[in-house]
């Protein structure tokens, strides 16, 4: 696991050509079919004939769940093994890795589409307000500007009559884990390669990309709310310039790649590199 850019990929690749592996994805957008670019999907020549998991698995419009990632790479893992072979967990998705592999307890709450739309009509101030008085203790963990999580809590706390952090338990482990965690010592080093990668994904389509994903899916949740997609979305809009969106993505993939080091820094079993 590791931030984007960190050299996460390459670095699966020679893993899984060493010790006999097949790669499980654990990352939000790469399941979905035709977010290439901006996903940072690795293409058929990078994965260089080894088998890739939970990749390209449903259309956008498909909400995949964390409740969908655990059951789909649970099956992944049995498999992997039956074959005889290593499974090897990729990814920079925090909450996918903390599902499968450590020992949080997923909640079983069926999406409330009807409350998610009511919700997402409030500011996420006022959303956070909501869940301090649902489930106090479970505020605290989430930011007031985290509105997605925010609404998850809300749903997960009204459908169960019990605060969403009562109701996340915790588990024993399912798997024995060698954790590894990719991070350059330089912050500065990771974010030129970050700021390196945006215009490579320019140079290689990604605006024409955005173009084709809008006309087949409309202004779809998944879509809109995907770094790289949302900034060159804007510039098609005619509300900012090319050069302006590339700033946006990259400033905004510098941030989540922030988020995601403080994610991962909570388990302390990672051996970084």
């Amino acid at each position: 696991m590791g931030p984007t850019a960190s050299g996460k990929t390459q670095m699966s690749i020679n893993l899984a050509k060493t010790n006999n592996g097949e790669i499980i994805s654990a990352d939000s957008r790469l399941v979905y079919k035709g977010f290439d670019i901006a996903a940072a999907k690795p293409t058929i020549e990078e994965r260089q004939g080894i088998k890739h998991h939970l990749i390209d698995v449903v259309e956008p419009e498909f909400d995949y769940s964390v409740a969908n990632f655990l059951d789909d790479a649970r099956i992944a893992i049995d498999e992997i093994i039956q074959r005889g072979k290593t499974p090897i967990v990729v990814g920079g998705t925090g909450l996918y890795f903390r599902v499968l592999l450590e020992d949080f307890d997923l909640p079983r709450v069926a999406p409330d589409y009807e409350l998610r739309a009511e919700l997402e009509a409030v500011e996420s101030v006022k959303l956070h307000e909501m869940l301090k008085e649902l489930d106090p203790i479970g505020a605290e963990k989430i930011h007031f500007n985290n509105k997605v999580k925010i609404i998850r809590a809300i749903e997960v706390s009204k459908a169960s009559n019990a605060p969403h952090s009562q109701v996340a338990c915790k588990k024993e482990l399912e798997y024995d884990v060698e954790w590894i965690g990719l991070n350059p010592s330089d912050r500065a080093v990771l974010y030129k390669r970050i700021n390196d990668r945006v215009e490579v994904m320019v140079k290689m389509g990604l605006v024409e990309e955005t173009k084709s994903l809008l006309e087949k899916h409309g202004r779809i949740n998944n879509f809109v709310n995907t770094i790289g997609y949302q900034e060159i979305l804007e510039y098609l809009d005619g509300k900012i310039s090319l050069d302006e969106a590339i700033l946006n993505i990259q400033q905004n993939s510098r941030r989540y790649a922030k988020r995601q080091l403080t994610w991962f820094r909570r388990n302390k079993l990672i051996n970084w590199q």
